[in-house]
């Protein structure tokens, strides 16, 4: 892997059931277990296919007419499959976004569809990894800390 294409963010325990997720350029967020307000693991799933698909359409529609309105909403279900396993099916993003009439917000209305093919078939990155269905390896580090004897 090179530099170009490289990603990856550290995760500290604050306490149980809690974590601190940064980012290479100092961003963070905390990370629960769905006790108090803090963002679930499924729900910043969620959060990254949708913020990732907003951005690709948002970058592309905003130069045509600036929105009135631009949300995205990401549900699926969260199931234990038959291998007991758990995992999200159904899996689905909303857009509903409205623009200014006239010319410019016509273009961007015409727009709209496209970016969101485009975002879903080949720019999404997070959308596209998750369909794809990308293997995730795991390691323990041997260092650690004291192993059981």
């Amino acid at each position: 892997m090179s530099e170009d294409t490289f990603r990856g963010v550290d995760i500290t325990r604050t306490s149980v059931g809690r974590y601190e997720v940064r980012n290479s350029r100092g961003g963070s967020l905390v990370v629960g277990t769905g006790g108090d307000d803090t963002f679930t693991p499924v729900e910043l799933l969620l959060a990254a296919i949708g913020g990732c698909t907003a951005i690709d359409v948002d970058l592309v529609v905003s130069r045509r007419d600036e929105p009135d309105e631009f949300q995205v909403r990401v549900t699926g279900d969260k199931v234990r499959d038959e291998s007991g396993g758990n995992r999200m099916q159904n899996l689905a993003v909303e857009f509903t976004v409205r623009f200014p009439a006239g010319p410019a917000g016509d273009a961007a209305r015409e727009m709209l569809p496209r970016a969101v093919r485009m975002s879903h078939d080949r720019l999404c990155t997070v959308s596209r990894t998750v369909e794809l269905g990308t293997p995730v390896s795991t390691t323990v580090r041997p260092d650690g800390g004291p192993q059981p004897t």
